[in-house]
């Protein structure tokens, strides 16, 4: 068969054409015989026109001058032009309006319901221990929709309305084809992602995980799912109480866009399930950019073909572009924001390596831990700015990192590692990661692996202003990991107050270190240097002046509950200006300062990025005379020690493979800090760089 040809259609051909419908009832049958007869003027006219320009729309008038003749032109019986007219009108627009209305609460409610007893369905599953509760419930819907769709009446007859009603029940199909077209496209993805999700969480995580995965997921999908079914509901009772004409184009579109998309969802699937076993390249974004696209371009190639308003339809291509760029940014970022736990596999590796003897307590009421050692020599190791992105591309980074952690670990088999901050990095560009919880989850079940007791604090990059956990998440997740549940993570359950009042920061915490006569060896103090000030990055923030206060009233306590000076050690994450000051007075030679060992190699101008704002915690802790040392991270290619005005800084060595561009083939930097308390309060400080470790 030949191609077929579409014919244009002379618009004044339409409107004469169409003129002599103005009164006739609005039905399919009239619909079909108006647009054989227009078709049929249309070949005529071009005949005529080919013959005599100038008066071939009068010919094709005089010719056709009635109902009757353009009828009998098409060979069609002009009996039935009397029923045309003669057809009973059985509603009112204004009526039909109100049915419409009724009917689509009706359809709201039950499928509102359906979509309860679902969701107690889910979560049947799973909370097995009130699974009678959740399947009563669920039960008790079910039956309340069957009860009111059998109390309604479900006997719909079609509707005759006026002529002039058939611009206002076209724009009711337009309006519901293409709500039902949305809802289906959208749908497909979110059951996309959600089927990505399982797979992912499936490989990488214990039952429960699974199951937690599925409640959060599945609301989405609930959501979804409501709209969809509302919109088809309606879309089905206007075809059967209205005839048009364009109701088996509304079937097919529902059909083909299910079996396309049944189609792509089952290869997508299938695609990520055999990326995600090997744990090297997730196919995620591809495969959703794809769908989006075919989804963005079959919407509207089918409104525009299946609708009656289709001018209104146009779409302008400068418009067009940017709704895809949006829709993918936004796709870009929900996927940059899911837990991918490619790194589990080495985690779930990790033996236990811990050979400490140390008692750990915990004080309830003042969030203090205290460590009890009964070794001659106490072996802290601080870690910085390690740096997890817990992304897709960050993932052989990630392992590296790990990999050199455990390392230094099993080098130098500490009693307590002390991480400094910048645990995580959620900045999208670089870690492709907005997800900063899963990394923290990741490096909790790495140490609870080697069995060592760990300290963190807060870093500038821990809780980004893009990253999907919060402040208050983090602290929450932290508490979630602590001490009571992995018995090697000492995190605060409670924050320290100052004169009733919360410390600022995210955590600021006391652990004491005693040998095991009960005698203090070390106080050390976690604070926080919090993260930015205002808008804009890199204008860090500092330690607060009640932050001081809290560190200061502290020691005095000890002081006096020790009846002499304690020692201390201080753990922050962002240098003091402090250390700026001691390393320019090296740097001119000066004897206020006694260097210790290392080398500041910063690619800044400024060489020591700390804030601009001062605090107070130096001279305080000068005015003690307790410290024995501070220690921080920040300044990944920092690692000098020096002392200034009797206070030891130091710099920790860090181990990011991710942040600074090239570090990762840089190896001089890369290390841990050895911080080893001996029975009578003394201390001494060694580096330990990751390329002295043998493999």
């Amino acid at each position: 068969m030949g191609k077929k040809v579409k014919v244009e259609i002379e618009k004044n051909i339409k409107s004469y054409v169409e003129s002599f419908f103005e009164d006739v009832d609005y039905s399919k049958e009239v619909y079909m015989v108006k647009e054989k007869i227009i078709e049929k003027l249309n070949e005529e006219y071009k005949k005529e026109r080919e013959l005599n320009k100038k008066n071939a729309f009068e010919i094709i008038v005089n010719r056709y001058n009635s109902l009757e003749s353009m009828v009998k032109g098409i060979n069609y019986n002009t009996e039935e032009i009397s029923n045309w007219f003669d057809k009973r009108i059985t509603i009112s627009y204004d009526d039909f309006c109100k049915t419409f209305k009724r009917e689509k609460l009706f359809f709201y409610i039950i499928t509102l319901f359906g979509i309860i007893a679902l969701r107690f369905l889910v979560l049947m599953l799973l909370y097995t221990y009130v699974f009678y509760i959740f399947i009563l419930l669920s039960a008790f819907f079910i039956i309340l929709d069957i009860v009111l769709v059998k109390k309604h009446n479900f006997k719909i007859t079609k509707e005759s309305l006026s002529v002039d009603s058939k611009k206002y029940l076209e724009n009711f199909f337009d309006t519901y084809f293409k709500k039902c077209l949305i809802w289906l496209l959208i749908f497909f993805i979110t059951l996309l992602d959600f089927s990505f999700n399982m797979v992912t969480i499936g490989f990488n995580s214990k039952k429960f995980e699974l199951l937690e995965e599925l409640r959060k997921s599945s609301s989405s999908l609930d959501i979804v799912i409501f709209f969809l079914l509302k919109n088809i509901f309606i879309m089905v009772w206007l075809n059967k109480k209205i005839d048009y004409e364009n109701k088996s184009m509304f079937k097919k579109t529902v059909y083909r866009t299910s079996i396309v998309s049944v189609l792509y969802f089952i290869v997508a699937v299938i695609i990520y399930y055999e990326f995600e076993k090997i744990f090297v390249f997730s196919p995620y974004i591809i495969t959703m950019t794809i769908y989006i696209i075919f989804a963005v371009i079959y919407y509207i190639i089918c409104t525009k073909k299946y609708t009656y308003s289709r001018r209104s339809l146009s779409v302008n291509p400068y418009l067009l572009f940017p709704i895809i760029v949006l829709l993918l940014a936004v796709g870009v970022y929900f996927y940059l924001s899911r837990d991918i736990w490619l790194i589990q596999p080495y985690i779930n590796s990790i033996p236990y390596i811990y050979e400490g003897n140390s008692q750990i307590s915990y004080d309830e009421s003042t969030g203090i831990y205290t460590i009890v050692s009964n070794k001659e020599d106490f072996k802290m190791l601080q870690l910085t700015d390690i740096h997890l992105g817990g992304g897709v591309i960050s993932y052989d980074k990630d392992s590296m990192a790990l990999e050199a952690v455990y390392k230094l670990l099993n080098y130098t088999k500490p009693d307590l590692v002390v991480v400094t901050g910048d645990l995580t990095y959620p900045v999208g560009l670089s870690s492709f990661s907005f997800n900063n919880k899963a990394p923290v989850s990741q490096f909790a079940t790495f140490m609870r692996n080697t069995g060592i007791p760990w300290v963190f604090t807060f870093g500038n990059h821990d809780t980004e202003s893009m990253a999907i956990g919060s402040e208050a998440d983090l602290e929450e997740l932290y508490k979630l990991l602590s001490w009571k549940t992995s018995r090697n993570l000492l995190y605060p359950y409670v924050q320290p107050k100052v004169n009733g009042k919360q410390t600022w920061g995210r955590n600021n915490q006391l652990v004491e270190l005693r040998n095991n006569d009960g005698t203090l060896n070390q106080a050390l103090f976690l604070i926080d240097s919090n993260a930015y000030v205002g808008a804009g990055f890199s204008k860090y923030d500092y330690i607060h002046d009640d932050q001081v206060e809290w560190y200061k009233n502290e020691v005095l306590r000890l002081n006096a509950q020790e009846g002499k000076t304690i020692s201390t050690l201080e753990f922050f994450h962002i240098p003091l200006q402090q250390y700026k000051t001691a390393y320019d007075l090296f740097m001119k030679g000066s004897d206020e300062v006694k260097y210790y060992f290392g080398s500041n190699d910063e690619k800044t101008k400024n060489k020591v990025c700390a804030s601009k704002y001062p605090s107070k915690l130096f001279d305080t802790a000068k005015e003690l005379g307790t410290s024995k040392g501070f220690f921080c991270g920040h300044d990944h290619y920092n690692n000098m020690s020096l002392e200034y005005q009797g206070i030891r800084l130091t710099y920790g060595m860090s181990i990011d493979y991710l942040v600074e561009p090239g570090i990762a083939r840089d190896v001089k930097q890369r290390g841990a800090t050895l911080i080893t308390a001996h029975k009578n309060s003394d201390v001494d400080i060694e580096q330990i760089p990751l390329m002295n470790i043998s493999k």
